[in-house]
């Protein structure tokens, strides 16, 4: 089992739940509402609350030990993080397979609109939708699993 680092901000409890949430990130190896990873703790009978599933994933996204997904439905997708520093998604609308990708024209293009605009220290977060291969292949694009607005 993975033990969960440090936060950069200073050092964080590891409890019985953070631990497990930790697990269950692991075994679900993709991204998963907090609700999915609750119902896995749930049947893997793992005594964690809902409300402690959520407060322990924003944790651990603002400690940047997992990712973030926000998609059109309202509801956050986490996963842990493969690659290590600031890095973006390829998301299939479909399977909902991730590629992550670094895009340092990106990372330039942010801070010169930042700058022209008189702002510092920007922030950015990009995912982009698409459809993969193999449900191109599959021609499944008529049913979406993820809605992106």
């Amino acid at each position: 089992m993975t033990q969960p680092s440090t936060a950069r901000s200073g050092e964080t409890r590891v409890t019985k739940q953070r631990v497990a949430v930790n697990e269950a990130l692991v075994q679900v190896n993709d991204f998963a509402t907090a609700q999915q990873l609750h119902r896995w703790l749930q049947e893997a009978d793992y005594k964690v609350s809902l409300a402690t599933v959520y407060r322990l994933l924003q944790s651990m996204a603002e400690d940047g030990l997992v990712d973030v997904l926000h998609s059109g439905d309202g509801e956050a997708r986490y996963r842990q993080c493969v690659t290590e520093g600031h890095h973006h998604h390829l998301v299939c609308r479909v399977c909902a397979k991730t590629v992550e990708v670094s895009a340092p024209s990106v990372e330039r293009w942010a801070a010169r609109v930042a700058e022209e605009h008189g702002f510092a220290d920007p922030e950015h977060t990009v995912e982009i939708y698409g459809l993969c291969s193999a449900c191109r292949k599959q021609g499944s694009a008529d049913q979406p699993r993820i809605d992106v607005k």
